[in-house]
Order: structure tokens, then C-alpha cells, then sequence
């Protein structure tokens, strides 16, 4: 489970410019394009850690590169395809660099590296080209076609004829994961999870293989595509002998070489089990691998690599690759340590319901750490937090593993200072003031009890169904962990245990997160369109929540001065009353499964938006002249040996410039068909 950026990664997308600005301080690199800012991420540290430290991070990294394609993949099954054309064309290009759709075509490809694909990669919704189809296909037919991605003995002709329509036309493929209620959600993603099945019979197939009075279930579906051949359902398991095995095979061979120089025997266990999972594709295997992992606590370093968040999947189940390589941040660390230490008191003074608390809290864990390389679903684009794992039995029976990635929030903070932002939204001095002092603590404090505490709060009654609340299940999990840190940011004691200076500290944290749930993400969404994003309908079902069970008592406002809507907090103290309840109700409903309930709360609050606000949001937002998407490119590693081919230093390096990595990944890393059947 993963925490995105609230108040740093601010989306609009519409009326984007299709420009590339190029500009560079001391901090981070920008490139501005279409809705998206690139910064670069420094690795603080790594040229202290050891020798043999520095080989794991290479060998891990390298392991996390060659997952690329499969998200690629997973994301549209035409993405290989359209990704691969489009680079032939943005390599041999031969034409005016300074034709419009030339332009248009390096914005397009350089959207689609950065969404893994041809859609959003936070709204979902298709970006459609600004190009011609007359101009693509000229290109196309111009090229050597040995050049192109054919398949199967296919002409370039019958390549645009494929390829055409899911670029463009707006109605083929609309959304990559589509929430709406009351649609067949399988049918209408254009996500590759699923081929030729319902959602009916692919819940009813999942269904049939649970049992709920086994209180150690798998997470089923988690490694595969489900697909009808002959009439009949078969999984279509992502192994090293199976489906992706191209690239799984590679990222084992890398895990070997990362195996041979682990830290401990615990890590050298921990990367074992997982390369006896990509090996036989057994969910039972994963369990265990995942129990090492959560009990692996003295390595320094760690990482994350598989079919992890599931996101991507509208019906919560099946999961995207991704990969994180990590090395704890010795002194940050000390704020997450002190948080995790205090679990079980967090736990017991929890507004929710005794019945649904934890007698006692396992195996909670929380670090900061600094992120070496990312890559699959949290590249370029990632999370600041992550809680893993996600399965409910090995939380409750062994713990989870709480991070905060300190390098990226920093590069995030130092991003959003000063862009003017916080000047157009914010009611007053008094809350700009707010903002300034506290904001950044408080940000991450949140990130730390989300992920830390709020994950890792409560339990499943018994024979409660993991996936009972399905499509709404991203959105409450996040709901819960969100209000589990707004209800106790504002806590003494926070203040008892040095982390927050004063009583006045969390109010940053309110006001900040209800102007972004009532207001500031809603430049996020185009006009006329409805919340579909599971971290974007939490953060508005819990801001519109309060806002409107507040409304007797005038807790939050909205109000207008100089023509303009403002967000205004009158009772800070009768706000966190209002956090409480509803995370009491919210708790309620994960434990017990309580899907009708999960429904109301998401339909009723976090999906629908007030059109006359939307409106002025997008118009003050623009103004500002920001780009509201923010992702990254990695640094560089690089082994350097001796005469005799033995390795004495891994350097890291800065000066990769965006394009220039994307094409190198897809150059280095792209073992992967075109069509993955």
C-alpha cells in the first residue's frame, strides 16, 4: 500500500501545453512538458556505504530495470507496440524538427514513457494525440521496417491499421481502469489483466477458490492474467516459464548476483524465496517470502521487487510490477522508530470500536529511507510512503514494513516552494503562515502515521472476506490510513514524544489536506468528469465528510473573498472530533466487510464534483503556469573495476538527461515481445 504525494503533485489534465521547457538549479533538473514536471532525485549517502553494499544496490537495481516492459504491458496490451513505434520514429527521424506534429509526436512518446503507457498514469483517462494520422502514418511507411515492432510476418500498413485506432479515437479503450458504478469495470479498463471475461465471472471464478474459514489466505489472482480459451477461464500465471518470462528470467539473474553479496543470511533468505516465487508462481511461496521480508530488520539495505500494488486493477486484485532499491537513513529513521515503538498505544487510544482493534500490535516496523532507483509502477512518477505487505493475515500475524523515501519528499518540498501556489489557495496570512513554519513537518508526519500505524491499524473479523468491499477497497484502505494520522497529528501526544513543537503544528496538516480535498486536487480532473482515482476519491470522501457533518456547527467553510472560493477552518479541535467518527466508521466497514456501507460513503461523498467550483479551480490554477504531475529520472550507476575485471566501486551519477533514459531503458531493458499472449 503506497501513500502518493497530496500536497506536492498537483494534476491538470487539460489545457495542457504541448512545450518542453528545459531549466536546471543546484537542487534538481526540470523538464516541463504536456501536465508534467521531471525533477531529479540526489542519492545522500550512497558513497559512504561499503563495497559490498554498493554491489547489492547495483545488482538490485539492475533487477529493478529489467521489470520495465511488464508494466508496459499490464497497462494496454497495445503499449509495447505503440511505445516501439513511436521510438523507431523519434530515433530516424529525418524531417523539420520544427514541424507541429513533430513537436506533438516527441510530446506524446514522452507522455507515454512517463504513464508506462497510452493513458494517464493518475487519471486513467487516454491522452489523444496532438499529431495527424497522416502524419504518423507517413513516418511509418517511411521507415526501414526492420526498424518497426511487426509481428507475426505483419506489413507496416497492417501496423497502422492496428495501432490507429487505440491512438486515435477517443471512444476505443478510454480508460486504463474505469470505477464507474454500475458498468461491467473489466470490460470498460482497457488494462491488460484480463482477456475475453466478465466481471461477473471473473469475481465469481476468484470467489469459488475461497474459503473463509481459512485464516491464511492467499492473495488470489495477485501473479496472473485471467483469460477464456475455449470457453473456459484459465489463469495465465507470470513466471520465469510463463507469461513476461523474458523479463522475469533477467530480473532473476540479477537477484542471483544481488543473492551472492547480501548483507546477512536473513536478506540472502529473503532473495532466495523470492526467486523460488518467480520460479514456480506460487501465491503460497509469496506468503513466506513476504514474512521474511517483514522480519528482515538489520539490513541497511532493502528493496522491493515483484507484482506488488493492485491499483491497477479494477477490481483490486491483480497486481502491477514495480520496484524500489533502498538503504535506511540512519538519523531520519528516528523519528519513524519512535512512532512505530509507541504502536500498540496508538492502537489502544484509537477512537474505533474495541472489537475492531488490535489486542496487540506485531512486527510494526518504520524507517525513513533513501531511494536509489525506481522503477515499474513507481517510476517515473512514485509514492513518498509505502506499507507492504498487503495482506491482511501476515500483518496481523507478523507485521508490516513502514517507509517514508526521504529523498523523494525532499525534492518534492523543494519543487512546490515558491511556485505561488500556496499564495492563490490559501484563506489568509494566518493560514499561509501555517503552511510555511509547519507544512513540510507535518507532511511527513502524516506520511509516517499513514503509513506506519494507519495500514497496520485494526483487524478483519473472522470469515470476513479480504476483498469483500472490491472495486471500493482501495478507496477505504486509503481512507483508514488517511483519517488514522488526521486524528492523531493533533494528538499531545505527538508532542510528548518530540515530534510536533507546539499545539499549533497539525493545523497545517488541516488546512492543507481539506484545501486539496475540497478544492486544490480538483485540477486534477477535466471538466464534466467525475473522481475515479482511489487516493483522489479518499482524500474528497473524507474532506467532504467532515465538511458537511461540520456544516451545523460551521466547522469548515467555504467562502468566497474577491470573487474567489476559499477554504476556512473554525474549530480546529471539533475537526478532529469529525476525523474520529469517521474513521470509526470507516474501520467499521473494512472489519467487517461491509460492502453496501463502502458503497454509500464512496458514491455518496468522493466521486461527484461541483461543477461551478471545478471551474474557477482550473481557472486560478492556470494562471499560475505550473506544471501539476511530478516524476523522476534515476541516477546513474556505474561498476568500476580493476585490470583484472574485479569490481572496486560503484559510482553514481546525475547528468542523464530524460529522453536519453527512457531510450536507454528501452534499449538495455526490453526483453519483452511486442504482443505478450
Amino acid at each position: 500500500m503506497l501513500l502518493l504525494a497530496a500536497t506536492t503533485i498537483f494534476i491538470s489534465c487539460g489545457g495542457v501545453k504541448n512545450t518542453i521547457v528545459k531549466t536546471e538549479n543546484i537542487n534538481y533538473t526540470v523538464e516541463q512538458f504536456a501536465d508534467l514536471q521531471i525533477l531529479r532525485y540526489r542519492v545522500p549517502g550512497f558513497d559512504d556505504l561499503s563495497l559490498k553494499q554498493k554491489e547489492l544496490i547495483y545488482f538490485l537495481t539492475q533487477a529493478a530495470l529489467e521489470g520495465r516492459d511488464i508494466l508496459f504491458d499490464q497497462n494496454g496490451k497495445y503499449n509495447l507496440t505503440i511505445r516501439r513505434t513511436l521510438e523507431a520514429i523519434y530515433l530516424q527521424y529525418k524531417g523539420d524538427k520544427t514541424d507541429p506534429d513533430y513537436l506533438n509526436l516527441e510530446v506524446y512518446l514522452k507522455r507515454v514513457w512517463f504513464s508506462n503507457g497510452i493513458h494517464h498514469h493518475y487519471g486513467s483517462e487516454k491522452f489523444i494525440p496532438g499529431f495527424t494520422p497522416e502524419f504518423l502514418k507517413h513516418e511509418i511507411l517511411n521507415l526501414d521496417a526492420a526498424k518497426l515492432p511487426l509481428f507475426n510476418g505483419q506489413t507496416p500498413v497492417q501496423l497502422c491499421n492496428e495501432i490507429f485506432p487505440i491512438i486515435f479515437d477517443s471512444t476505443i479503450m478510454p480508460k486504463r481502469v474505469n470505477q464507474a458504478d454500475g458498468q461491467d469495470l473489466i470490460l470498460t479498463s482497457a488494462c491488460n489483466y484480463y482477456d475475453g471475461v466478465t466481471q461477473q465471472e471473473a469475481e465469481a471464478f476468484y470467489n469459488s477458490m475461497k474459503d473463509s474459514t481459512n485464516e491464511t489466505p492467499v492473495s488470489y489472482g495477485l501473479n496472473s492474467r485471467l483469460v477464456k480459451e475455449n470457453g473456459k477461464l484459465v489463469e495465465k500465471v507470470w513466471t520465469v516459464d510463463g507469461l513476461y518470462g523474458e523479463a522475469i528470467q533477467k530480473i532473476v539473474l540479477w537477484l542471483k548476483k544481488a543473492e551472492s553479496v547480501a548483507e546477512n543470511n536473513a536478506q540472502k533468505e529473503v532473495i532466495a524465496k523470492l526467486i523460488e516465487y518467480y520460479e514456480t508462481g506460487d501465491l503460497k511461496t509469496f506468503d513466506e517470502y513476504s514474512i521474511l521480508w517483514v522480519k528482515d530488520l538489520d539490513s541497511r539495505i532493502d528493496f522491493v521487487n515483484g507484482f506488488t500494488e493492485t491499483y491497477g486493477d479494477p477490481l483490486g486484485m491483480k497486481a502491477s510490477w514495480e520496484s524500489l532499491v533502498n538503504f535506511k537513513d540512519m538519523e531520519a529513521t528516528l523519528r519513524t522508530e519512535i512512532i512505530s515503538g509507541n504502536a500498540q498505544w496508538f492502537e489502544d487510544h484509537s477512537p474505533v470500536d474495541k472489537q475492531y482493534k488490535k489486542e496487540k500490535v506485531k512486527g510494526v516496523s518504520a524507517k525513513v529511507i533513501t531511494a536509489a532507483i525506481l522503477a515499474g509502477d513507481l517510476y517515473p512518477a512514485t509514492a513518498i510512503g509505502i506499507n507492504l505487505p498487503n495482506s491482511n493475515w501476515i500483518r496481523d500475524h507478523h507485521g508490516s514494513k513502514s517507509v517514508t523515501i526521504g529523498n523523494i519528499t525532499d525534492a518534492y518540498n523543494k519543487a512546490a516552494h515558491g511556485n505561488g501556489f500556496n499564495e492563490e489557495f490559501a484563506y489568509s496570512d494566518v493560514e499561509k503562515g501555517l503552511i510555511d513554519k509547519y507544512a513540510d513537518l507535518t507532511g511527513n508526519l502524516h506520511t509516517d502515521l499513514h503509513e506506519c500505524l494507519g495500514h497496520g491499524s485494526g483487524k478483519l473479523l473472522p470469515g470476513v472476506d479480504p476483498d469483500a468491499l472490491k472495486a471500493y477497497g482501495s478507496t477505504i484502505e486509503e481512507a483508514r490510513a488517511d483519517l488514522f494520522g488526521l486524528y492523531y497529528i493533533a494528538d499531545h501526544k505527538l508532542q510528548e514524544l518530540g515530534l510536533t513543537p507546539n499545539d499549533d503544528a497539525y493545523k497545517a496538516e488541516y488546512y492543507t489536506y481539506l484545501m486539496n480535498g475540497l478544492m486544490t486536487q480538483l485540477v486534477r480532473i477535466e471538466k464534466g468528469n467525475s473522481v475515479e482515482e482511489s487516493h483522489m476519491r479518499n482524500r474528497q470522501l473524507i474532506a467532504r465528510w467532515v465538511f458537511q457533518q461540520g456544516m451545523p456547527d460551521k466547522v469548515v467553510e467555504l467562502v468566497k473573498k474577491d470573487g474567489k472560493t476559499y477554504v476556512v477552518v473554525n474549530d480546529y479541535q471539533k475537526l478532529r472530533i469529525l476525523f474520529g467518527e469517521l474513521l470509526a466508521e470507516i474501520q467499521r466497514i473494512k472489519s467487517t466487510g461491509d460492502f453496501e456501507a463502502a458503497r454509500s460513503l464512496v458514491e455518496g461523498y468522493a466521486v461527484k464534483v461541483d461543477p461551478v467550483l471545478h471551474a474557477e479551480v482550473l481557472e486560478r490554477y492556470k494562471k499560475l503556469n505550473l506544471a501539476p504531475y511530478k516524476g523522476f529520472v534515476n541516477p546513474v550507476y556505474e561498476l568500476v573495476t580493476d585490470k583484472d575485471g574485479e569490481i572496486t566501486d560503484v559510482k553514481v551519477s546525475y547528468n542523464e538527461g530524460y529522453a536519453e533514459q527512457m531510450l536507454r531503458y528501452s534499449k538495455e531493458y526490453s526483453s519483452l515481445p511486442t504482443i505478450n499472449n
